[in-house]
């Protein structure tokens, strides 16, 4: 608006107001989503907290469901059990996906290069990964039978063994086939991500250091691992929550056995609540690997943060 007597232009003194419409048909159309969610994650997760804090024996149902607090928890770090379990658990994820990881990325190399037949080759890889855990470990179990299993045969074939041995009878042992058992079924998963992550780079990177004559090695140190690590850390966030997790292996190849020395804490929880009964212990049980899971998840996103940070600020340069 001007200004008539002095033709000076003046600003509106209110300014439109925006339009809330679209922003409440937004949550009108996500509203349902978001009711799901909060059903099906924030309504069990908030049960089992409050399950966690009541002493809730199925054994004996005429004590009720006294509130304890934090008598549960209290319970768990006295549990030596509890800590073996847990210890199992960080035994397994540890080795297990520092192998499929090396694995992973020597597979995803190979299946990065130009040959014949390369879609047929990634579309087996996938096999094992596509088999249901449970038949993947009956198959093992099988392969590493004292008695029937190929394992024996080849080892004795080899020299390696002068009489059969029994696999699952001593802690030593018996985690020789779940590990393997583990690794060949995930391993295909990492090397997905990771090829994923291999065809994402610049080919003119590596065309530039042959030209300067930098060895396959040099290209692998210092183009290929450092531009692949956000695919690593992918890789290692879902390796390690599902590793740590992991249930129905060890319970279909040893049952936490022998004992409980292959128990890791996943079947450690089932065993309380589906067993024992004690529905209030293994739901403080449940809530404790919920907190490490998650904690484990935001370690690793914090640093898959930063990585992407630096690498968007070297762009920038």
């Amino acid at each position: 608006m001007k200004n008539r007597a002095s033709g000076v232009s003046r600003p509106a003194s209110h300014a439109p107001r925006p339009d809330n419409s679209e922003a409440r048909a937004g949550w009108l159309l996500t509203a349902p989503a978001l009711a799901t969610i909060l059903f099906i994650a924030l309504f069990p997760l908030g049960w089992t907290v409050w399950e966690s804090l009541h002493e809730h024996d199925l054994r004996m149902p005429w004590l009720g469901r006294p509130f304890v607090g934090l008598g549960n928890y209290l319970t768990i770090m006295r549990d030596e059990r509890f800590w073996q379990s847990l210890g199992h658990t960080a035994l397994f994820s540890a080795i297990s996906v520092a192998v499929e990881l090396t694995l992973g990325l020597a597979l995803a190399l190979a299946m990065n290069r130009a040959f014949r037949g390369r879609g047929v080759v990634r579309a087996a890889v996938l096999v094992p990964w596509a088999i249901p855990t449970v038949v993947a470990a009956l198959l093992w179990r099988f392969i590493f039978d004292s008695q029937a299993g190929i394992a024996n045969v080849v080892l004795s074939n080899l020299g390696l063994l002068h009489q059969p041995l029994v696999w699952f009878v001593r802690a030593s042992t018996a985690w020789i086939p779940v590990i393997l058992a583990d690794v060949w079924k995930t391993t295909p998963f990492v090397a997905l991500l990771l090829l994923a992550g291999l065809q994402s780079i610049d080919q003119e990177l590596y065309e530039a250091a042959s030209t300067d004559g930098a060895s396959a090695w040099w290209q692998l140190t210092r183009i290929t691992i450092p531009l692949l690590k956000p695919a690593i850390l992918v890789a290692l966030i879902f390796r390690t929550l599902d590793a740590f997790r992991v249930f129905d292996l060890i319970y279909v190849m040893t049952g936490g056995g022998p004992g409980t020395s292959t128990e890791p804490v996943a079947l450690y929880t089932f065993n309380a609540l589906l067993q024992n009964l004690e529905f209030g212990y293994g739901a403080a049980l449940s809530v404790i690997i919920f907190i490490v899971t998650f904690g484990l998840a935001m370690l690793y996103m914090r640093g898959l943060g930063v990585d992407l940070g630096d690498s968007r600020a070297g762009k920038g340069r």
